[in-house]
């Protein structure tokens, strides 16, 4: 893998590990693959002033050398290495396609009716990363796939309520218009210092919702094998690491975007190598 692959695969802010050396070499370059095309799609959604309509002709384009590679038609280096990554290891490719479903909503940047139709958006934009690596490590079945759906779904609700005041500044919401309406709160209220006594109340009902979401995939760790298990018990750990933070802020994300410093850090380590 190029550095400037790798470059990318780092630069970003995660919660959680991305291809750590804590894994085989074996797993890495195809992870940070993984997260490349997942990461480069979702600048496409996100970053620059660009319309709508232009995001989603950039992700059209990539889909295409996705697809292109694939057949051996295309000559994108980057998606070549990731098409052989996708045979050897049988990656579902609707799997990617559903990545790109997700960013394509994110360009057209939509207005949520109900927490459901969030809940449908994680099925796109994280549950397939949890199943790729599934496949990656050769533990995917019908109860590990299910396990790591509520994993990944938790991670990236966790994000969302991370991110609030960044997503804001965006002019993007994953707060559903119905939690508007039931906590008596606007859009308005996100970016100005009023109805905090609205907001927080919201928030703790989504973190605690989110936390159960959490546990609810933990039975994943005793399923998966020893080459991915350590991995995961980080992810898991930086999520929760994260809705404790948001509680320490008495659960007001909408001025400050909590992050895991080197404390943090050492903390998830202690804690996933006791569990």
């Amino acid at each position: 893998m190029s550095q400037t692959l790798l470059e990318i695969a780092q630069k970003h802010y995660e919660n959680f590990p991305v291809g750590s050396f804590l894994l085989k070499k074996k797993y890495r370059e195809p992870i940070h693959l993984i997260y490349v095309f997942a990461r480069v799609a979702d600048d496409l959604a996100d970053e620059g002033n660009k319309s709508s309509e232009e995001r989603i002709a950039q992700l059209n384009e990539w889909d295409n050398l996705f697809h292109q590679s694939l057949s051996e038609e295309g000559n994108d280096e980057f998606m070549r290495k990731l098409a052989g990554v996708v045979h050897q290891y049988d990656l579902p490719v609707s799997l990617f396609d559903d990545l790109l479903t997700a960013f394509k909503r994110d360009a057209i940047n939509p207005i949520y009716q109900s927490f459901g139709d969030v809940l449908d958006y994680c099925t796109y934009s994280a549950n397939p990363i949890g199943r790729l690596l599934l496949k990656l490590f050769d533990c995917s079945n019908t109860e590990t796939e299910r396990l790591s759906d509520d994993i990944c779904t938790a991670l990236q609700l966790t994000n969302f309520w991370q991110d609030i005041s960044v997503d804001t500044r965006r002019n993007r919401f994953y707060i559903p218009r119905e939690e508007f309406e039931r906590y008596n709160f606007t859009i308005a209220d996100l970016s100005l210092d009023s109805r905090k006594i609205n907001f927080v109340p919201f928030m703790k009902n989504k973190i605690d919702w989110t936390r159960k979401l959490f546990e609810s995939g933990r039975p994943l760790f005793d399923l998966i094998n020893s080459d991915f298990r350590f991995e995961l018990k980080l992810t898991w750990h930086g999520g929760m690491r994260i809705l404790e933070k948001i509680e320490a802020m008495e659960y007001d994300t909408r001025v400050q975007r909590p992050t895991l410093k080197w404390d943090d850090k050492i903390l998830i380590f202690s804690r996933a190598w006791d569990l």
